[in-house]
């Protein structure tokens, strides 16, 4: 049997991860775009639980539902801005732990520094959600 999440286990875990995630949030992202990052990258980690959440949170939004349903096929569909196929990539990038140039500068191109730090800030951390979840096989309740 695996641990409980471990989120809920440490004190003052939970809360530094939402503080993480907040101060992402504060940079001038759009939030909508910020959950469909995050629901891109728990489909790449295979995160049951955060596909479901962030799915939720895009519906509850009213974000498009083409832009929920086709964000594992970015590349291939006309939803999706410049800006946010920059950020996609990104995102595939940081998740698979190796950042070209190319990528990075092309993410440069439509996001301030200040921006561009808080989208590496909120990819970084459902990376840890992901990989914290899939560990401790959290299921979607």
């Amino acid at each position: 049997m695996r641990i409980a999440n471990p989120m809920m286990s440490v004190p003052g875990a939970m809360k530094a991860l939402l503080d993480l995630s907040e101060a992402a949030a504060k940079t001038g992202l759009d939030k909508d775009y910020v959950e469909l990052i995050c629901l891109r990258v728990s489909i790449m980690n295979g995160c049951g639980m955060c596909i479901d959440y962030h799915t939720k949170l895009l519906r509850q939004a009213h974000v498009a539902d083409e832009k929920v349903y086709a964000v594992a096929g970015w590349r291939d569909v006309p939803y999706y801005s410049d800006a946010e196929k920059a950020g996609f990539a990104l995102a595939e990038q940081i998740t698979h732990v190796h950042v070209s140039d190319d990528v990075w500068d092309e993410a440069a191109k439509h996001y301030s520094e200040k921006e561009l730090a808080g989208l590496v800030i909120a990819i970084g951390a459902i990376n840890l959600w992901n990989r914290m979840n899939v560990a401790t096989q959290q299921k979607v309740a």
